[in-house]
Parts: structure tokens; sequence; C-alpha cells
């Protein structure tokens, strides 16, 4: 099949996933690139057309081994009209458990052909300079696995993979493992050195971060991808909560090395 235009669809809070799948599409050359940010809340209010791009690159982060949950909801918006798709997750460096197979099965539901697949690896939400955790990930050498998986595609496109009607295979087990992630949990702030900028206001993928009153912040809708403590030029915002630290400091010190993309094509 000729690849003309690919289409990108991501959930993406502090851009490590989008890079990702930035750096397949670059790999698989198509001439126009049309991009679904999924991302904000506005995101809910998009009336998305169907999604016609000859190929198309949905790209998600692994929280606790699963998918966002307001990424789901977002993306089941979109419909497909059986386009090839390429599935990404982007992990902390520790493991993504079912959050592919999750993602290869929700693309089949609205609509898509997943036919390749790849975990690639992005500094964890919980990483700090004290306690860095794949630090500055995806890397050069992510990017250039990531240009490259884009060219395999491609390559397997042109011959025909598109008309194969066989389940794509990844990892995961299915039903997929309960979702224990910590809640009543947000960034802390230092009220001495906010600004009042508003920069995390216009972040924040949930809207939990109050307009009139940035330092406050409705934990019961934050998802901890800390969009807001990177956007903080003061850094006022941090990640403090006891619970998180114990998290962050067993992630340090069990998930130093390195790991490496996976590709499923």
């Amino acid at each position: 099949m000729n690849i003309a235009s690919t289409g990108l669809i991501y959930f993406s809070p502090t851009h490590t996933t989008q890079k990702v799948i930035e750096g397949i599409a670059q790999g698989m050359q198509a001439s126009t690139v049309q991009s679904y940010d999924l991302t904000l809340p506005d995101a809910n209010a998009q009336t998305h057309p169907k999604v016609t791009q000859d190929v198309v690159i949905i790209g998600a982060p692994v929280y606790a081994g699963r998918l966002p949950a307001v990424m789901l909801s977002r993306f089941r918006q979109i419909k497909g009209d059986g386009s090839p798709a390429v599935i990404v997750v982007v992990y902390g460096n520790r493991a993504y458990e079912d959050a592919l197979i999750e993602l290869r099965d929700i693309a089949l539901e609205v609509g898509f052909q997943p036919v390749a697949a790849g975990a690639f690896i992005g500094e964890h939400s919980y990483s700090t300079s004290h306690q860095p955790i794949a630090p500055g990930r995806p890397d050069a050498d992510d990017l250039l696995s990531a240009h490259n998986f884009g060219k395999a595609i491609r390559e397997r496109l042109m011959t025909g993979i598109s008309s194969s009607s066989d389940l794509l295979q990844v990892p995961g087990k299915v039903p997929y493992k309960a979702i224990r992630m910590l809640s009543g949990i947000a960034p802390s702030v230092n009220k001495a050195l906010c600004l009042k900028c508003r920069k995390c206001v216009l972040v924040c993928p949930t809207a939990a971060i109050d307009k009139e009153h940035p330092a406050d912040t409705a934990s019961e809708l934050c998802i901890r991808c800390c969009a807001c403590v990177h956007a903080c030029p003061s850094n006022a915002r941090v990640l403090d909560d006891p619970r998180i630290r114990q998290a962050a400091e067993w992630l340090y010190l069990n998930c130093r090395d390195r790991k490496e993309p996976e590709i499923y094509l």
C-alpha cells in the first residue's frame, strides 16, 4: 500500500509519548501528518471526524501497568475506518504489563486494524534530580529506534501486510490486571514561590487545578502525571506525598537497569 498520510493519536501530558510516535512517523516518511491530541480537557469537546489517514499511530503512557482511564474515554470518541494502526505504549522503565494488549483491544474496538506495536521507555513521572528514574528518556538512541521502527513498518506495509486478518500478538493478559493506583494525592504547592502564572492550569489533562487559585488542586481529579510540576517555572509544585516518595525510592533502587524498546511486527 502507498503511505501518503499518517494520523497521530496520543495522550501525552509530559510529551514523552508524543516524541516517540513522532519519531516513528518520521521513519514512515508520509507526506502529510495529522495530529489528534487527546491530552487536554478540551479534547472531550472536540468532534473528531472519522480518521481516514493511510496509517494511524496511537500512543499512550502506562500508569501502573494499564492505560490511563481519562485517555481511554477520549480515545473512544475517535472513529476509525479500518486503517492499519501502530500501537505504542511508553512506560517508566518498570513494566508495561497489560497496557499494550489493552491498547490493541481498544484500537480494534474503535475501528482500527493493529499491524505493529511498540513499548518504549520514557522518564518516569516520579523521577526527580535526587532520585532519577529513566532520566532523559526517550533519548537519542530511543528516538533512533523509533525512526527505524517506522521505516520497518513502511517496508512491511508496502509489501501488503495491511491485508492480513491475523490478530496482532502482543504481551499482556486478559482479563487485564486490576488497577491499583494511589488515590487522593496531588502535588503540593509552595505558595511563597508560586507566580500565579497559571502555566500549570494550561497543561493539566484533567482540569484538576483551579483557574482562579492555581495553588489549589483537586486531588480526586489528579492523575499524578506531573505535567504541572514540569511546567512550573519557579519549582513551586512538587509531588512530595510520603506514599509517592516511598514508591519513587523503590523505583529508583529497583529499576535502574536500562530497558530497551520492544517492537512487534
